[in-house]
Parts: C-alpha cells; sequence; structure tokens
C-alpha cells in the first residue's frame, strides 16, 4: 500500500507541474503579439530544413520549384533561402531534444519555413524516446493553426480542413506517466484561448472565400470535459457569422470518418475545424481520398511564423532500401505552394497547384510509384516544372475541373 501511495504522489508532482506550464501557456496567448505583416518584410527569410529519410530528397525538389517561381525576387533580394539541415533523427538524439537549441534559434531568425519530413521515435525502436519535432517546433513558435486543403475536383470536393495545432492529445503527448506497473496515464488539455483562436480562424476564412457552412469535429458526447469545451467555444464564435450567412454545425469524429467517404454525403462539408488527435487522422484520410498522403500539403501557421511541410512522414525504410530517389515529392510542393500564398504570392502558387493536379490527376503521363516502376522525384518535377511554364496550363486545369478528358 505504501508503494502505491507514494507512486500516486509522485503523479500529483507530475500533474502539478504540467498544470503550472499550461496555466503559463494560457497567460503567454492572453498577451501574444498581433500578426505579422510580410509587405513590411525586406527581405522575407525563407528557411528550408530538409529534415531525415526522405525529406532529404523531397526537399531538393520543392527548393527548385521555389527557386523557379521567385527567381526574380531573389535576384533582387526581396527574398532570402537560409538551409538549416540540423533536424536529422541523428543530431536530435546527440542533443537529447526534438529540437537542438542552435536550430531552434536559426529557425527563429526566419520568418517562414519548408520542412522536410522527420522521423519521430516510437517505442521499441533504436531511437531514445524523445518528443517529436514536428510538436516541438508547433509549441515553440507557437503555429497553433494546421491548415490542410483536400481537392478532389471531379467529385465535387473542396476541402479545408482546421486543425489545432499546440493543444489537445498530442501537446502533452510525451508527458505522460507510469503510475505504477499497472497503470500508465496520459494527458491531454484545452484552453479557451486555444479553442478560439482556431475556431475563430476557420470562420474567417469561410467569410473570406464565400463559404457558407463551418463543420465542428469533437467527441464532446463522450469526452464531455476537452471537447466540450472545443464544442461550445465553436457555438459561441459561429454566433458572430450569423450575419454573413455562415451556418455552423458538429459531428463525431467516428461519423465524420465514414461521411468522408460517402460519395452521397462528402461533397457537403467545406470549412473543418477540429482539435489536434482528430485533426490529424481525419486529414490522412482526406489525403488518402485525393490521391495519397504523398498528394497532400499541410500549413502550419502562427501570428508569427509558419511552417509548412508534407504531410507524411520520413519514411526510412524507402532510404534503408535505396528508394529514396523516387519518393513522391508532390506533397512537398503543395506545401511550397502553401508558403508562396501566405507571404503573398496568391497566383504562383495557383500555377503550382494547378500543374500538380493536371500531372497528377488529368494528363497522368508520369506516375511516382516509390519504387524503380515509377519515376523518380527529379523526373517528376522537371515534368511538373514544364507544365507550370506551359501556356496552355490554365486552359488544361479548366478542362479537367469542368470533367472533361
Amino acid at each position: 500500500m505504501m508503494n502505491a501511495s507514494g507512486s500516486v504522489e509522485k503523479a500529483k508532482e507530475h500533474f502539478a507541474k504540467i498544470l503550472n506550464e499550461q496555466l503559463a501557456r494560457v497567460e503567454a496567448m492572453k498577451n501574444a503579439p498581433g500578426w505579422v505583416d510580410y509587405k513590411q518584410l525586406k527581405p522575407v527569410v525563407i528557411a528550408i530544413c530538409p529534415g531525415d529519410g526522405i525529406g532529404v530528397e523531397i526537399s531538393v525538389q520543392a527548393r527548385r520549384v521555389l527557386e523557379h517561381m521567385l527567381k526574380d525576387d531573389l535576384a533582387a533580394g526581396k527574398i532570402v533561402f537560409r538551409y538549416i539541415e540540423g533536424l536529422t533523427i541523428e543530431n536530435r538524439v546527440k542533443h537529447k531534444k526534438a529540437i537542438p537549441d542552435d536550430v531552434l534559434a536559426e529557425l527563429k531568425k526566419c520568418h517562414v519555413i519548408l520542412k522536410g519530413p522527420t522521423t519521430t521515435p516510437q517505442a521499441g525502436d533504436k531511437w531514445p524516446n524523445i518528443e517529436s519535432a514536428n510538436v516541438a517546433m508547433r509549441r515553440e513558435l507557437d503555429l497553433f493553426a494546421n491548415v490542410r486543403p483536400v481537392k478532389i475536383p471531379a467529385e465535387g470536393v473542396d476541402w479545408c480542413f482546421f486543425r489545432e495545432n499546440t493543444e489537445g492529445a498530442y501537446i502533452l503527448g510525451s508527458r505522460g506517466i507510469d503510475v505504477t506497473e499497472d497503470l500508465s496515464i496520459d494527458f491531454t488539455a484545452v484552453t479557451e484561448q486555444g479553442s478560439e483562436r482556431i475556431i475563430r480562424m476557420a470562420f474567417e476564412y469561410a467569410k473570406n472565400n464565400g463559404i457558407k457552412r463551418v463543420t465542428a469535429v469533437t467527441k464532446a458526447n463522450v469526452v464531455k470535459t476537452t471537447d466540450g469545451r472545443f464544442s461550445r467555444m465553436a457555438k459561441k464564435v459561429a454566433r458572430e457569422y450569423e450575419q454573413y450567412g455562415i451556418v455552423q454545425d458538429e459531428w463525431y469524429i467516428d461519423i465524420m470518418t465514414a461521411k468522408l467517404i460517402d460519395p452521397a454525403r462528402r461533397r457537403d462539408f467545406q470549412v473543418i475545424v477540429l482539435p489536434n488527435l482528430y485533426g490529424d487522422i481525419l486529414t490522412d484520410e482526406a489525403a488518402q481520398l485525393q490521391g495519397g498522403v504523398g498528394t497532400a500539403g499541410s500549413a502550419n501557421i502562427g501570428k508569427t511564423w509558419a511552417m509548412f511541410e508534407a504531410i507524411h512522414g520520413s519514411a526510412p525504410r524507402m532510404v534503408d532500401e535505396g528508394r529514396a530517389k523516387y519518393a513522391d515529392p508532390s506533397s512537398m510542393i503543395r506545401a511550397a505552394a502553401m508558403l508562396l500564398r501566405h507571404i503573398g504570392f496568391p497566383d504562383k502558387a495557383a500555377r503550382i497547384d494547378m500543374a500538380l493536379e493536371v500531372c497528377v490527376q488529368f494528363e497522368r503521363k508520369m506516375s511516382v510509384s516509390g519504387r524503380q516502376d515509377g519515376a523518380t522525384g527529379q523526373d517528376f518535377t522537371d515534368y511538373l516544372m514544364s507544365w507550370i511554364d506551359n501556356p496552355e496550363l490554365r486552359s488544361a486545369w479548366e478542362k479537367y475541373t469542368s470533367g472533361g478528358r
């Protein structure tokens, strides 16, 4: 009994420390600065951070596209690239940190980051249990909004997911505790401020794009406290946007995963806002419907910094088997397009998006399978860039989106 009592007291101390940290985070959110204005930045500094695994290969291809699209601005000194290579799993393990201090300091000197996949250790593998670099970066740079668009024009699907990025199950995912040999406890945290800012961002996106429906996804019927807070905030914010004709509804995560694959219902959804864990799961499902997780990009947006990445992992097996050069760069290139749009180049971003849809969904003259029977990432990027510069790009894209072949 004494051993159990001592374990409980130790767990209480651990939980108290977490509570104090989260209350301090709430105060920081209350006093956060306003949004950065990229038009006032001279130059805009873009970090290229390849990560590890196949990230090294696909980041090269995304960088090529960015350099091509920004060549005039790079030459004029309006845009500057910085290459930061310290997020390999080996370097992170060496420093026993998700993001080594010197790497984080370099990232903070930049305004936006194009980041390749990074390996996250899991129980039972060869690496020590360090935190996910993604989770750490989102926390350290307060990248609270994970924005993931998914489009399937031929099926009338046009979704934009707003996933809360700094709370929920992931923010404390490495802070769980084995209370005794028989009991393990993990933690989740949801705040009023964190919920409001991601939900408001989703409604602002809907308002600015003439979209009339915002769907919140929770499990508030069972997870009544944390999901319940998110659900209440969605309803509260929604009342402010009724004047714009925007309707808010709510679906539970389990049935929502089914409705995304229901051809009769999925085109009804438009803007979807949801907590961290549910957002991670649902956006992978959505990307698979679009053509696979290798086809989708991801934006991680905060008021001061923003980071853009592929939504898939580092695929170390592909590297071990010598197949890294066959990795599909589409997701990283989509992330590069999102970066361009974020810093004020919507037309350039649109050309990349159109070219990707023409190459991957419409013309399909070259596919990347991840194996030798498919194209290399470099070959595919050459093909893509030939379409980016093609004066017939828009007409080909319009033919595809209208259902023509």
